[in-house]
């Protein structure tokens, strides 16, 4: 009888103190810093049991509990020694890499992937107008639509914006980070770990936007890449099971955008005298805006002339 008091005592005991521990953990993470420099544990995420990496295989089950405990370090964070074991809550490019310096090749695995919103794309990676750079691709959706994680991952920033509204960034395990913008509402927290597929929140129109849709942003140490490099937006999947990232090849419209150069048009301006102050031609200038030789120009319209 003493015994089985004894027993029962020490059991509501252990489960009184996993409570707190979980409270705290949870309250924990919820509270981190805006940046973690984290602790360097030599680990990494791999699936396959044939690998002869000398780090030590783990799971996302195993991930999940330690989050749950609130242990946060490079066993825990997707592709810590890639990023320089940062993790930001708060910004969404916070690395301040040196794009002109990698000159490796990084083999990156897509074999997870899953499409986010399976519907059309309305608007491109890339200059927008002729003007303003768009870091994305836009699909299309009606406010409620789910969307979903591209990759297994953790979820690094959950947030409200002026232009993005409601909007996730997940870093995954393959080094590759995710944009998920405009939405109605978010269904996960920071520090969360998520799978290929999961159900991460609801599409809207939020921030700053015209209509309902989804903006989908891929990014690589922090900068965007062109998503059609990696996925088939006709077929929701990924072109190959593993991309051979180059950054020279990837990042080369950064160096377009930094050669771009515009006109601020001023009282009484038309194109034809925009045309001999900047050296170049009407054509030249409609083509590389998206205009007509009839449009009309407003006070303090960028033209693009390079």
């Amino acid at each position: 009888m003493i015994i089985m008091r004894l027993i029962k005592i020490t059991f509501v005991s252990v489960m009184l103190l996993f409570g707190c521990m979980c409270a705290y953990s949870q309250e924990f993470m919820l509270n981190l810093p805006p940046t973690v420099i984290l602790q360097d544990i030599d680990i990494s995420l791999d699936d396959d049991e044939d690998d002869d990496d000398d780090g030590e295989s783990i799971d996302l089950d195993w991930l999940i509990s330690q989050t749950a405990l609130g242990i946060i370090d490079s066993t825990t964070i997707p592709a810590a020694r890639l990023y320089n074991n940062v993790w930001n809550n708060s910004l969404v490019n916070p690395y301040k890499a040196n794009i002109a310096s990698l000159l490796d090749t990084f083999k990156i695995d897509l074999s997870q992937y899953c499409h986010p919103n399976k519907n059309v794309v309305t608007s491109d990676f890339g200059f927008r107008r002729g003007v303003r750079f768009h870091y994305g691709i836009d699909t299309r959706l009606t406010t409620g639509d789910s969307i979903c994680s591209s990759f297994d991952g953790m979820v690094r920033i959950v947030h409200r914006g002026k232009a993005y509204g409601n909007y996730i960034v997940i870093r995954h395990f393959n080094g590759l980070e995710t944009v998920y913008a405009h939405l109605s509402k978010n269904l996960v927290r920071v520090n969360q770990i998520v799978r290929a597929g999961e159900i991460i929140g609801l599409g809207g129109s939020t921030g700053r936007s015209t209509g309902p849709h989804l903006h989908y942003e891929v990014r690589f140490l922090g900068q965007p890449i062109a998503p059609r490099s990696l996925i088939d937006f006709d077929n929701y999947t990924a072109l190959s099971a593993s991309y051979d990232f180059i950054p020279e090849k990837q990042f080369s419209y950064v160096k377009t955008i930094e050669q771009v150069r515009y006109y601020t048009v001023r009282k009484g301006d038309t194109l034809s005298a925009i045309s001999r102050k900047v050296g170049v031609s009407v054509d030249k200038l409609c083509q590389l805006n998206r205009i007509k030789r009839t449009s009309t120009l407003r006070i303090g319209q960028r033209i693009r002339y390079s």
